[in-house]
């Protein structure tokens, strides 16, 4: 076998071994797992069994105890009866066992015959019967009270008997009476399940069976004792009784047993059964449920087939990396091996030479058997340049006619016969022989390769004698070159075809990213023309509600907010992925502490969780984590409006867990939960549940935003959610360094104003390329008692500057037309001699045009503007000039 071939057997030896070993491991495990639990359920299920035959007992165990007391009964055991007075017994007993329907009552006398019976009327009646032999009799007139399971010696009829003896009032026993309680219809429930329940006795003789089959059957081997006493008491009349073949294959932690059952005039079990066996308490029986395993081997067959497929699927991933390795590294192997083999066929020359000239000078004359051997055409002339010995495989290579090949014949009519055919070339003839036996008289080695005209290529070497003479072995090196050529043609084919797919993967590549840019591009203008307008109507709106006086037009104003509001959401979350998918989104990434950020997040969503009904919690934390505080701060704040938009009563908690080096903070809430075949879909675009409160069911892009922030800062994210029960979000974040916070003091807060007493007396220009948006800046402005000389675009800001008439304030729009909003606050600068407070009011978004505001001084507000927003920070802005100018 080849070592290809042995490669690719024990490869597959190794699949098919592991495969048989998962699948051994896997049917194993879950067997035992699967019979384990099945053997606690059998368990459970006899333990009722055996309560339920308990309380039937239990339920006329006190009737005897009763009828013993009775007068009536206890004054016709002291004297003889009469006709009258046993018929006056049989009714009362008859009664009493119609009421407690039970099977029989019997009175017996002291020596166990009986007196009166219930079943009187019958032709099985028990009246005037002796049973002074059964036990339950010995037990009563003994001890008081007896118990006995068996067949009745009258009626045939199986039944469990309890006695009690009637005392007089001295103690004396003068009686006793006992009740039969049948117990077929215990058995006629037993049938009602598919398993087999069997109740044995202290002989281990079943004497209750689901199953007529197994009834009457001995569980163990009776001895001799055993056999005398139930012959004695007639126990189980003349039933026979057959021993039940069985044998034990293992025992379970519970007791239970696997059993093969082996009697063959019972109705077949399939294979193993598992047989659990109980104590009844208070009694010497033993209940046995026999119950089919087929369900643990339809798993444990399942199990095994899962873990066959998963070692099949890791070994087929397994070769299909170590393919794709082969084909990576196979134009560098295609030139070791082309290198490998003209080595090795060079080394296999050297040392077939070295053998050709061992064995010239050993051989004999003519076609030499020393030679033979060797897979080359060799010939060895002596120093006369004739013939000395050959071997078949020269004659074959050159097809010689036998005549010529014979010891002693000159070199030179061999060579001639070849130069006859071709073989020497096209030059002379003469020329072409001349020039090969001077080299033989030189005696040089000499190595080259000659091509026939058929095709084969012979590599022909010469090597001179010791004694003087020359060999020549010419060998057949045609498959080699195939090989090379081929190989090398190989190699040729995969550097194109590499380069090929390179070249398509990086126009590819390229093509995606340009792409990429573009929507990004698109996306990012295609919002700020879409804030534009909406920011112009969000300060309308705000402007609106002051002039409403009324609560159906304030709802009404509050009703427009809040839906301009939403779509600010949307937008905003748009362009928050077109910044991510872009690269444009920096990432400032330090320690830091997780107890402020958390807390912060439950007084901001606090009231909204409240007004929905619903209470948030955010625990208490001391960790320290390494990340960006913003992304992170975005990421569980979508976590808690999902939560609160979606759940309708409850809970929503907050908390982190430790997971080794890193913390998991979670999002517990009590909402409808998320179906399994939705838990990976909701972290895509516009993917949505229908299950939010009040019509609130969000544009589908929070999540969205959680996985890109998720994957931007390298921390997993993820959910587990159960229907009905709520779900679980969270984000894993490494621990960070709590030695590196720094404890920063809070800045102290910029303090409310009870009216807008820095905006009154000031002035302010808006420089706005939108009219609608500048229009309501300009009267919400006016409005706080701010003047604003001029509301309008760059051309008008630039035509109406003026030396020395600079306002105190400037609100510059980013983009201006074809003007650029810096480039136009430093022209006018020019042109005022000064250099005025500056608000940016842009939808640009951009971390690097933020970076460059908070530099200059500058302030910074994004589109849409919220008025109480715009208000605060043109309130700070013009106390900060207050408190810088000279008093």
């Amino acid at each position: 076998m080849t070592p290809p071939s042995r490669r690719k057997l024990w490869t597959l030896l190794v699949v098919l071994g592991g495969m048989a070993g998962c699948m051994l491991l896997a049917g194993h495990w879950t067997w035992q797992r699967s019979l384990s639990e099945e053997s606690a359920s059998v368990e459970r299920q006899l333990a009722l069994y055996g309560q339920a035959l308990a309380q039937r007992i239990d339920r006329y165990r006190t009737l005897p105890e009763v009828l013993a007391l009775d007068a009536q009964l206890r004054d016709a055991l002291t004297h003889p009866l009469s006709p009258a007075e046993v018929e006056a017994l049989n009714r009362k007993l008859e009664q009493a066992n119609g009421a407690s329907q039970s099977s029989t009552l019997t009175l017996l006398n002291r020596d166990g015959q009986a007196v009166a019976a219930s079943n009187w009327r019958t032709a099985t009646s028990n009246v005037g019967v002796d049973y002074s032999f059964r036990p339950y009799v010995q037990q009563a007139l003994a001890q008081g009270r007896g118990s006995f399971y068996g067949i009745g010696v009258t009626t045939g009829e199986p039944g469990y008997f309890l006695s009690q003896a009637i005392r007089d009032g001295s103690g004396h026993t003068l009686g006793l009476v006992a009740i039969k309680i049948a117990l077929q219809e215990l058995e006629r429930e037993w049938l009602q399940t598919p398993d087999i329940v069997l109740a044995s006795d202290a002989h281990g003789v079943v004497f209750l069976a689901s199953q007529d089959a197994w009834r009457y059957r001995l569980l163990n081997p009776l001895d001799e004792a055993g056999r005398r006493e139930l012959q004695a008491t007639r126990q189980y009349a003349n039933q026979p009784l057959r021993p039940l073949a069985y044998r034990v294959d293992s025992r379970l932690d519970n007791g239970g047993r696997l059993v093969r059952v082996q009697s063959a005039d019972l109705p077949a079990l399939p294979g193993r059964v598992l047989w659990q066996t109980q104590p009844l308490a208070g009694t010497p029986w033993q209940l046995h449920l026999v119950h089919e395993t087929h369900n643990s081997l339809a798993e444990s067959r399942w199990a095994a087939a899962a873990g066959a497929g998963g070692w099949l699927a890791l070994a087929l991933l397994v070769l299909f990396a170590r393919q794709r390795q082969r084909l990576s590294l196979l134009r560098q192997r295609s030139r070791e091996e082309l290198e490998a083999v003209l080595h090795q066929h060079a080394q296999e020359l050297r040392t077939a030479q070295d053998g050709i000239v061992q064995a010239a000078k050993q051989a004999d004359t003519g076609l030499s058997r020393s030679l033979e051997h060797l897979p080359q055409g060799v010939v060895i002339i002596d120093a006369q340049l004739n013939l000395v010995a050959w071997n078949s495989r020269y004659v074959e290579l050159f097809r010689y006619p036998p005549e010529l090949m014979r010891v002693g014949q000159p070199i030179e009519d061999l060579l001639r016969h070849n130069a006859r055919r071709g073989l020497l070339g096209h030059g002379p003839l003469e020329e072409s022989i001349e020039r090969r036996l001077a080299h033989l008289r030189s005696g040089t080695p000499h190595l080259h390769e000659s091509a026939k005209e058929d095709g084969t290529v012979l590599e022909i070497r010469g090597n001179p004698l010791p004694e003087g003479g020359f060999v020549t072995s010419y060998a057949d090196i045609t498959s080699y070159k195939n090989a090379a050529r081929e190989l090398r043609s190989l190699a040729d084919a995969l550097e194109r075809r590499v380069a090929e797919r390179t070249r398509d993967l990086d126009a590819a590549r390229r093509e995606a990213e340009r792409a990429n840019r573009t929507k990004s591009r698109f996306v990012a203008a295609a919002v700020h023309d879409l804030l534009q307008p909406l920011n112009a109507a969000r300060m309308f709106t705000s402007l609106l509600r002051s002039h409403l006086h009324d609560d159906a037009g304030r709802h009404v104003a509050d009703s427009i907010d809040s839906a301009l509001a939403a779509q600010d959401a949307i937008l905003s979350s748009l362009l928050d992925l077109a910044r991510m998918e872009s690269g444009q989104l920096e990432v400032h990434v330090r320690d830091v502490p997780l107890g402020p950020l958390l807390q912060v997040l439950a007084h901001n969503f606090g009231v909204l969780a409240s007004k929905r009904g619903l209470k948030l919690s955010c625990m208490p934390t001391r960790h320290v984590v390494r990340t960006d505080e913003n992304l992170l701060r975005r990421i569980v704040q979508n976590y808690v409006s999902n939560a609160i938009r979606y759940s309708r009563q409850g809970r929503i908690v907050v908390g982190c867990r430790r997971d080794g080096a890193h913390v998991r903070i979670e999002v517990h809430d009590q909402g409808p939960g998320i179906p399994e075949a939705l838990q990976r879909e909701i972290f895509e675009e516009f993917r949505r549940l229908d299950e939010g409160g009040d019509g609130d069911r969000g544009a589908g892009l929070g999540l969205a935003i959680v996985e890109r922030l998720g994957r931007l800062l390298g921390h997993e994210i993820g959910l587990r959610s159960q229907l009905g029960r709520g779900s679980v979000f969270w984000v894993r974040v490494p621990l960070g360094d709590p030695a590196a916070v720094q404890a920063h003091a809070a800045l102290p807060a910029a303090p409310e104003l009870a009216d807008d007493a820095p905006l009154h007396g000031s002035s302010a220009w808006v420089i706005e390329d939108d009219p609608q948006t500048r229009a309501a800046t300009q009267a919400l402005l006016q409005r706080w008692g701010c003047a604003v000389p001029l509301a309008g675009g760059a051309p008008e800001a630039l035509a109406q500057a003026a030396p020395g008439q600079a306002p105190q304030l400037v609100l510059l729009d980013v983009h201006l037309g074809s003007h650029h909003g810096p480039d136009v606050y430093a022209a006018l600068c020019q042109r005022w001699g000064q250099a005025p407070a500056v608000i940016l009011v842009t939808a640009e978004r951009d971390a690097t045009l933020r970076s460059q505001a908070a530099e200059r001084g500058w302030g910074f507000l994004a589109k849409p503007v919220r008025a109480p927003a715009l208000r605060a920070l043109v309130s700070q802005t013009l106390l900060r000039l207050q408190e810088r100018a000279p008093s």
